[in-house]
């Protein structure tokens, strides 16, 4: 499982023009789901995600999470996560979850955050989305399980 983790001062995400997802400041996650994936990673990695420290406290270091922030975050799928890229100039998503896996992983990945976090929100699965956001620091990590 890889999460792409950015700290935002907006995002939303709109399908067909309408928008679908939206939070003011907060973490964006895009999620790539592999096979191997376990509700064990995901759990793990829900834990992680939303315990992650990357808000200022008052002396301005990263010390927050996004609960103690007061964020929202906004969970997008993004298969091309679990590309391999490294051989060749086309991407081999070898790596990436069949869609169905991918798609039950992915919703109860979002279930788990939900069950520890009020502001949820996410795009909609194997969806064309367009994503907006203001990153802000920029602040951009990728966790690995």
């Amino acid at each position: 499982m890889k999460v792409l983790l950015q700290r935002s001062l907006a995002a939303s995400v709109s399908v067909d023009q309408k928008v679908v997802g939206a939070i003011d400041h907060g973490l964006v996650l895009l999620v790539g789901i592999e096979p191997e994936d376990t509700e064990a990673v995901l759990s793990r990695m829900a834990d992680k995600v939303l315990a992650y420290r990357v808000f200022s406290d008052a002396q301005g270091k990263m010390n927050l999470n996004v609960g103690e922030a007061g964020g929202g975050v906004l969970v997008i799928s993004q298969f091309t996560l679990a590309a391999d890229t490294r051989k060749g100039l086309r991407p081999s998503f070898s790596r990436a979850a069949p869609p169905a896996q991918a798609e039950t992983l992915f919703a109860r990945f979002v279930e788990l955050l939900k069950a520890r976090h009020d502001c949820i929100e996410t795009g909609i699965f194997a969806a064309d989305m367009k994503v907006s956001l203001t990153n802000d620091g920029p602040v951009t990590f990728l966790l690995e399980m």
